[in-house]
């Protein structure tokens, strides 16, 4: 029994080895005319998890845009707003932020987290499905917010064991830094202006650049 429980063991620590960081993408912040068929052809391309990010957003957008996305893809959507779509769209989860800090009441699905500091990873990232560690880098979409870690805290960090596999790296992150956070051990990526700004979503209507751009990101994750 033990060595079959031992076989066990060691046969999903070697496929979580194997295993390539999750590919996790950050909507834009405001709603346009091709979005849903974007976010449909990025689930189609092996997008792992969509966060659904609209801040200051009216409920009935949100909405809206749920129901232009296939319903096969509804699981693999986290809402940072308007929590009740989870459940009404039976979604993946929802995410905590400065913005939104608590959970509904009585809610005990999947959560998810934005943590701004290796202590708060420390302290509560064992709560949550995976957490994201903000401004790893400067950030692409919003030039204000800076990179908060030096190479070597994170180095450090990834040493005690704090970050791993259920710790997605945010801010900054693009093509080229990939497998450097790979190497600093982040268990996957959050993408948002490294890709976005492919696209003109006040103007644009061909969007081959933007579903290239992401094909790329997802080989270099896998």
């Amino acid at each position: 029994m033990f060595i079959a429980q031992l076989f066990v063991i060691l046969h999903i620590e070697n496929r979580v080895q194997q295993i390539g960081m999750k590919l996790i993408l950050l909507t834009s912040a405001d709603f346009f005319i091709e979005e849903d068929m974007i976010l449909t052809t990025l689930f189609e391309e092996g997008l792992d998890i969509l966060h659904l990010r609209k801040p200051d957003s009216e409920p009935v957008y949100c909405e809206r845009l749920l129901t232009l996305i296939p319903e096969q893809y509804h699981p693999r959507i986290v809402v940072h707003d308007h929590f009740y779509l989870r459940e009404e769209f039976g979604l993946m989860g929802i995410h905590l932020s400065r913005r939104n800090p608590q959970a509904p009441p009585g809610y005990s699905g999947p959560l998810t987290r934005t943590c701004y500091s290796l202590d708060e990873v420390e302290r509560i990232g064992q709560q949550c499905q995976y957490i994201f560690l903000r401004n790893v880098f400067d950030s692409i979409s919003e030039p204000e917010n800076r990179a908060t870690f030096t190479e070597a805290q994170l180095r450090d960090a990834a040493r005690r064991g704090i970050i791993g596999r259920r710790v997605m790296a945010e801010g900054g992150v693009a093509l080229e830094n990939i497998p450097r956070l790979r190497d600093l051990g982040f268990g996957g990526v959050v993408v948002r202006g490294d890709l976005w700004k492919r696209f003109n979503i006040h103007s644009g209507c061909d969007f081959r650049e933007l579903i290239d751009h992401f094909r790329r990101l997802r080989k270099a994750t896998s």
